[in-house]
C-alpha cells in the first residue's frame, strides 16, 4: 500500500513539474499577464521592477541563471532591452529561448508600433529603430499581446492548452469591461496638452488623445539640461500645457522645476505593475493611471 501511495505521489509530482511553464519576464507587465493567463500552471520570474528603468539593467548572474532555466522568455523587444538581454541570452546557453525560437516572445512584435524613425543616428539620442517600445501604456495593445501570448503558451505546453485558453477568455472578458469603464472616465482628457519627461507615454497619449507639446529631455535618453528646460518654459508661454508627466522611476526634479516656474501640476504615473503601491496588477495599473490623471484635471 505504501509503495502504491509513493508511486501515485511521484506520478503526480512528475505531472505537475511537467505542467509548470517557467516564464522569464523582462518587465513586470508581461509577468503579470503571463501569470493571469496561466495561473497555477506557470511560474513567473520578473527581471525588473516597476521602479527600474528597463533601458538600463545590469546583466547580473542571478538573471542569467533564471534565463538558463526558463521555458518561455517574455519581453517587450523593439530594442528596449538591447543593453542587457543579449548578454543574458548569450551567457545562459538556453537554446529554447534564443531569438527565433518558440520560447522567445516579444510583445512589440504583436502590435503596431508608433514613432518608427525614418533613419537612426547616434546624435538623435536613444532612438529605437523598430519604433517606440513603450506599448504597455495602451490597454488595447495589451489585449492584442494577451491573445498572442496565450497561443504561444499553449504551443509550448500543449497539455495545458485548454487551461491557457480559458485563462485568456476570463482575462479578456474582464479586460473588455474595464476598457469601457476607463473610456467613460477619461473622455474629458481628450485633447489635453501635456509635457512629458521621456517619450514613454506615446501609446497612452494615442489611446486617451493627450497632446504632447514638449519633452523635458532634449533628445530621447538625454537628461534634461538647464538650457533646454528654459526653452520649454518659454515655449509654454505660447503653447500652454495642463500638467507635466513623468514615470515613477524617473527623477522628478526637472518636472518639479518646470511645475514651479510654469504653475502647472506634476503627475507621477506608474509605467508598469509595481510602479506605485496601488498598481498591483494590470487592472489596478490602469485604474491608478486614470485616477491620477483625472484627479489632477479637476
Amino acid at each position: 500500500m505504501k509503495r502504491l501511495i509513493l508511486a501515485v505521489s511521484l506520478l503526480c509530482s512528475s505531472a505537475l513539474a511537467h505542467a509548470d511553464l517557467k516564464v522569464f519576464a523582462c518587465e513586470p507587465e508581461w509577468g503579470s499577464l503571463a501569470q493571469t493567463i496561466g495561473g497555477e500552471k506557470v511560474s513567473v520570474y520578473n527581471a525588473t521592477t516597476g521602479l527600474q528603468d528597463p533601458h538600463h539593467i545590469e546583466g547580473r548572474p542571478s538573471l542569467i541563471a533564471q534565463v538558463r532555466n526558463a521555458d518561455l522568455l517574455v519581453c517587450t523587444g523593439a530594442e528596449l532591452e538591447i543593453g542587457w538581454l543579449p548578454i543574458l541570452l548569450q551567457k545562459s546557453g538556453n537554446a529554447k529561448v534564443q531569438d527565433g525560437q518558440p520560447g522567445s516572445f516579444m510583445a512589440a512584435q504583436q502590435v503596431q508600433l508608433l514613432h518608427i524613425p525614418v533613419k537612426v543616428e547616434r546624435s538623435d539620442g536613444d532612438v529605437h529603430a523598430d519604433g517606440n517600445p513603450h506599448i504597455q501604456t495602451d490597454p488595447r495593445r495589451i489585449a492584442q499581446v494577451a491573445k498572442a501570448l496565450t497561443e504561444r503558451m499553449a504551443q509550448l505546453d500543449s497539455a495545458n492548452a485548454a487551461h491557457y485558453q480559458q485563462g485568456y477568455a476570463n482575462f479578456n472578458t474582464r479586460w473588455q469591461q474595464a476598457l469601457q469603464g476607463w473610456a467613460n472616465k477619461t473622455a474629458s482628457l481628450r485633447g489635453t496638452p501635456i509635457v512629458v519627461h521621456h517619450k514613454s507615454w506615446v501609446y497612452l497619449q494615442d489611446w486617451l488623445g493627450l497632446q504632447e507639446v514638449a519633452t523635458l529631455e532634449p533628445k530621447p535618453g538625454i537628461p534634461p539640461t538647464t538650457a533646454h528646460l528654459t526653452n520649454v518654459l518659454q515655449q509654454l508661454q505660447t503653447t500652454p500645457a495642463k500638467f507635466v508627466l513623468h514615470s515613477a522611476y524617473e527623477n522628478p526634479r526637472s518636472a518639479q522645476w518646470l511645475s514651479g516656474k510654469a504653475g502647472i501640476p506634476v503627475v507621477m504615473l506608474p509605467s508598469t505593475v509595481g510602479g506605485t503601491p496601488a498598481a498591483t496588477d494590470l487592472f489596478t495599473l490602469f485604474d491608478d493611471i486614470i485616477q491620477r490623471l483625472t484627479s489632477v484635471q479637476g
